[in-house]
């Protein structure tokens, strides 16, 4: 049986950073509960690392994760030439694609080949660690069949798609080509960079380093949001294999995940109100395919969010 798992907010700090564009993002340290899918209370600990939760993190290999526990069907395809495997999620369909399959290619965008006057270098990330930034896109984007006009991008390699801006962004809602805890000030070279044509969203997270791991060179990868729901995770430059990057000081995670909030009142104190945020869902990526020039694509799974009427949506 799968897991949900509950992320409590003091209100106050969860909205605290709404009125503001950049921030420091720290990581999930908060109380918790974990319940299964009929609600039964499984644990509650003052403080707990929403990131130890087991039953949502990867117990040995694994190509993904359905967090509703069902199994995966996963087609690998015969060895002529190309690395695509697909697997079915609940949510998404996703593609893994070598160095040797020409999708990869395709998929990887060239800042240097697309208007320039639509290439952003964000100055505050470029140059900091462990920081965040609302970004409006141009487009609504449908992610899990809900709509963004908002997302926020961190330092650290993933895109946090909650409305609720908070300070543990590692811990759910996001889209993450590779999370871990990248320092692009580190580098005068490091930058991440953004593009918007009305159709494509798409961050470059270039040349970034890990701390006290810079000889082993640096990372370039990108995350690609288009209009119709695709999402694309590129890699251009991984040095050492991501299951080799330390997690101690900051989450190591290649998915998707979204979640849901509830607002409640505290039942050991009425004048506190906590918000609560539901992880219902979460695709995990089998790190060990990632390397150079290598890609994921997810393709949405249609869903009755998306439709107009129930007619359109049994069509």
């Amino acid at each position: 049986m799968g897991l949900w798992t509950l992320l409590l907010l003091p209100l106050a700090v969860a909205e605290q950073h709404l009125g503001r564009t950049d921030f420091t993002y720290q990581l999930p340290h908060t109380s918790a509960v974990v319940v299964n899918l009929k609600g039964q209370r499984w644990r509650r600990s003052a403080h707990i690392n929403i990131d130890s939760v087991k039953t949502l993190e990867a117990d040995g290999d694994r190509r993904g994760q359905d967090l509703v526990g069902a199994s995966l069907a996963i087609d690998t395809l015969p060895d002529n030439g190309t690395n695509v495997v697909e697997d079915y999620h609940k949510y998404y369909v996703s593609r893994s694609y070598g160095p040797s399959d020409s999708r990869t290619k395709d998929l990887w965008v060239n800042f240097s080949k697309v208007d320039k006057d639509k290439v952003k270098v964000h100055g505050i990330l470029s140059n900091t660690h462990r920081q965040a930034s609302r970004l409006i896109l141009s487009f609504d984007f449908p992610f899990y069949g809900h709509y963004l006009r908002q997302i926020t991008i961190a330092t650290g390699g993933f895109i946090f798609t909650g409305d609720v801006v908070h300070r543990m962004l590692t811990a759910t809602q996001y889209i993450a080509p590779l999370m871990a805890n990248f320092d692009p000030s580190y580098s005068r070279n490091s930058t991440i960079r953004y593009f918007d044509n009305g159709t494509a969203f798409v961050v470059q997270w270039d040349k970034v380093y890990l701390p006290d791991r810079e000889d082993i060179g640096s990372f370039t990868f990108q995350a690609m949001l288009c209009h119709e729901g695709r999402i694309v995770f590129s890699y251009k430059d991984v040095p050492i294999t991501v299951t080799q990057i330390n997690s101690s000081d900051h989450p190591v995670k290649v998915g998707l995940s979204d979640a849901f909030l509830i607002d409640q009142v505290d039942s050991q104190a009425s004048d506190v109100q906590r918000r609560t945020v539901y992880e219902y869902h979460r695709v995990e990526m089998d790190m060990t395919v990632i390397k150079s020039n290598s890609a994921f694509e997810f393709t949405p799974v249609s869903m009755c969010l998306q439709h107009q009427s129930c007619n359109a949506c049994v069509n």
